[in-house]
């Protein structure tokens, strides 16, 4: 099975976060080993591709992927 890249494991989030969450612990801990293989400090997401993009939304997501140690920034592409 091959490593994730960071950019996989971010659409494999939008997708669960889609889905209701489903598995977004696993995506979340893809993620965190991604960003560290690839040296990155946060994963950077698309506000228009989460499901409450709203600002007590986003504040929601940040804090819930900081607690598992995930920091998350948001920026429109």
């Amino acid at each position: 099975m091959s490593e994730l890249t960071a950019a996989d494991a971010t659409n494999r989030i939008y997708q669960s976060l889609q889905a209701d969450n489903e598995d977004i612990e696993h995506h979340i801990a893809a993620l965190k080993a991604a960003l560290k293989r690839e040296g990155l400090k946060e994963a950077v997401l698309d506000p228009a591709r989460i499901v409450q993009n709203n600002r007590s939304g986003r504040k929601l997501l940040q804090a819930y992927f900081r607690q598992r140690g995930v920091k998350v920034t948001f920026v429109s592409p």
